[in-house]
């Protein structure tokens, strides 16, 4: 059986200059509407207290599981506002089942569809003023779990607590689509065989930060990962997927092995670029076939995609060792499947998958 939500009867509003004034700069996660969403589980009481609450710290005992041993995930998606002024979400449904994979492998308890799904109309529907109106700016929406019982045990939690939270959020490229670079790590690995590569958990984003702080120093706003066990073929940036494009028509990806995660975007661009007559590939890539794709003339593009910037071109591959340029594509594959896929988010073009969400 649903839930049912408890919302106040006369819920916190910031004034419309309040929120004028976050949505001229908005930038991302800095800000956060009026309220969220909380449900509790627990094993004796299964999924209860579902509660739409005003936006605020929240008290955790110091010897909370999520402290210790890092049992949490989360999601992360966008809410649009159509020129009619509704609002939209993108494929709820397929992160709600990524949310449950993920619960799965962290010995977290699944969350049902329609309650993942109404704890995110709940705080839309409350917050709706908050979703921007203007050119790619949108509301960035963030539903987490994390185990809130107050045990220094190694198991599972007997309590948990899901949230929502969300954020308005600005273009990823307020200056238009730019091509970034990205390094090539070959010391550290995102994620190895049998372990949580394929969840979306905090931990495998910690386990990223110090590559990508070297990326950083190197010039580069992203980090290409290996597999683990070879370190020879590619697997995925840190929070983004990557593809290749073909001279013959062929969009190249990693294929999921169980320690890449499958993006909802990534799963995107593959329909999109079908329906745009492309050849979709998933299977092993290697470093060596990508260098020499590109400088054979065979790779024209390489593209990383994700909810944030959707997709993002790169420009060039370095490593301690080597640079890899990638031409010019100011017309390319990649920013074709770009606008088809966010006009469909904002209304602009046919949902033929019917992937759009109606929020508000």
């Amino acid at each position: 059986m649903a839930l049912t939500f408890t919302v106040p009867s006369d819920p916190q509003h910031s004034t419309a200059e309040q929120i004028a004034a976050v949505h001229a700069d908005p930038g991302f996660g800095r800000f956060f509407t009026d309220h969220m969403t909380t449900i509790q589980w627990s094993v004796d009481q299964g999924w209860h207290d579902a509660q739409l609450v005003p936006y605020g710290p929240i008290t955790l005992d110091p010897a909370a599981a999520v402290l210790h041993y890092g049992q949490e995930i989360f999601e992360g998606m966008k809410a649009y506002r159509h020129a009619d002024g509704s609002v939209w979400t993108f494929r709820p449904e397929a992160n709600a089942a990524r949310y449950n994979r993920s619960a799965r492998r962290l010995g977290l308890p699944e969350l049902p569809e329609q309650d993942f799904l109404t704890a995110i109309e709940k705080l839309v529907q409350v917050d709706e003023r908050w979703v921007p109106s203007v050119g790619e700016q949108s509301l960035y929406l963030r539903p987490f779990m994390f185990a809130s019982e107050s045990f220094l045990g190694v198991r599972p939690a007997h309590h948990v607590t899901h949230m929502v939270i969300a954020s308005p959020v600005g273009p990823y490229f307020p200056g238009g689509v730019q091509p970034v670079d990205i390094w090539l790590e070959t010391a550290y690995s995102r994620a190895a065989p049998g372990g949580t590569g394929a969840a979306k958990c905090g931990g495998n984003y910690a386990a990223s930060l110090t590559a990508q702080a070297e990326a950083y120093e190197r010039g580069c706003s992203q980090v290409l990962f290996l597999d683990a066990v070879e370190h020879r073929w590619l697997e995925e940036l840190g929070g983004m997927n990557i593809f290749l494009v073909t001279a013959d028509g062929q969009l190249l990806t990693p294929e999921l092995s169980g320690t890449i995660l499958e993006g909802v975007t990534r799963d995107s661009v593959l329909t999109v670029a079908r329906d745009l007559g492309l050849e979709t590939v998933e299977r092993r890539i290697s470093h060596d076939e990508l260098a020499e794709g590109v400088r054979s003339g065979h790779v024209t593009e390489v593209f990383a995609c994700g909810t944030a910037a959707v997709i993002t071109p790169i420009r060039a591959i370095k490593s301690s060792g080597d640079q890899i340029v990638l031409p010019d594509a100011p017309d390319g594959v990649s920013l074709r499947i770009r606008q088809q896929l966010v006009d469909i988010q904002y209304g602009r073009a046919a949902d033929p998958h019917g992937w759009l969400h109606r929020l508000a």
